[in-house]
Formats: structure tokens, C-alpha cells, sequence
């Protein structure tokens, strides 16, 4: 028998084995990853060239936005209106104790008047149940005040600015 030799032309980069077979040689395998390199750095610039282009437009968008904000200037405080009175009440304390409380809520300008229902259950809430300790120092009344005012300009939706202890005794 007669031995055929196929040859394929193609600028040598093919390599023809003694039975016949065609190869990928060493050249076919870097003209193949030579193929592929611009390939994939053209699919790694345009991802750069994307993430770039959304960093400039999150940084502009903040730039324009803060720039709106700036030209307003820093929130004015609502001005202080009238001081409502809340009747004293009478609320029990631990170990047979009470204390009368007195409230006075300041009230935005504008306001005239509150339903003082909210501020008395907030105090009754905030104060019954406490120790004489924990309302007769002065730190201690402080905190109880920071937190009844907290809760006021929450329950009157900002129509109360702050709360005065205009009663307060025990006994």
C-alpha cells in the first residue's frame, strides 16, 4: 500500500504527523491565544470605559446635588411661640411616694393651642412608677425632662418644640 500524505496550506501552521493526522502544533496554539488576547482586552477596556463613565455621573450627581442644598443654607429653627399650661397633676411614685407635676409646652409661632391629653399621658407614662431617687436630683429630673420633650415634639408632630417643669414635688 501506498501511504497518502495530506498537506494543508495555510502559512505553515499547521503541522502535518507521519500517519496523516493534522496537529495544532505550537504555533497554531499562540496564533489562536494571539487571536483571542485583543479580543478579550477590548471586552476589559469597554467594562473599564462603563465603570469609569458611572463613577463621573455618581460624582456629578452629588456635585450638582449638594450645590442645591448649599445655596439654601442651614435649616432655619421654627420661631417659639406661646407656652401652654398643663394643669398639675398628682402621680405615683414606688413605696406609697407621689409627685405633682406641673408642664408648660412651648409651642411653635403659629400654634395656638394643643390638646395637652398626649403630654399628660406621656408624663404619667415617663414618671409613674419611678423611684424618689431617680426624679429628686437634679440629674435625674434633667434626663426624665430630655425625654419627655423628646417624646412631645414626636406625639405633637413639631407643633411643641420643648416642655418647662413648672410644678414638681414630693413627697
Amino acid at each position: 500500500m501506498t501511504k497518502i500524505e495530506q498537506r494543508v496550506v495555510g502559512g505553515g501552521r499547521a503541522k502535518i504527523s507521519p500517519g496523516g493526522r493534522v496537529g495544532a502544533g505550537r504555533e497554531t496554539g499562540e496564533a489562536a491565544s494571539q487571536e483571542e488576547a485583543p479580543a478579550k482586552k477590548k471586552s476589559k477596556s469597554l467594562v473599564m470605559g462603563a465603570l469609569v463613565l458611572l463613577i463621573v455621573a455618581a460624582g456629578a450627581y452629588i456635585f450638582l446635588t449638594s450645590g442645591k442644598d448649599a445655596a439654601a443654607g442651614p435649616p432655619v429653627p421654627p420661631e417659639t411661640g406661646t407656652v401652654q399650661s398643663v394643669e398639675a397633676m398628682s402621680l405615683n411614685l414606688v413605696d406609697g411616694h407621689y409627685l405633682r407635676l406641673g408642664l408648660g409646652l412651648q409651642l411653635v409661632k403659629g400654634v395656638e393651642t394643643v390638646d395637652d391629653a398626649r403630654a399628660r399621658d406621656a408624663a404619667i407614662t415617663l414618671f409613674s412608677g419611678r423611684s424618689v431617687k431617680d426624679v429628686a436630683t437634679a440629674e435625674g429630673r434633667a434626663k426624665l425632662k430630655v425625654e419627655l420633650s423628646k417624646s412631645l415634639v414626636e406625639l405633637y408632630e413639631g407643633d411643641v418644640l420643648g416642655v418647662y417643669l413648672t410644678e414638681f414635688v414630693t413627697q
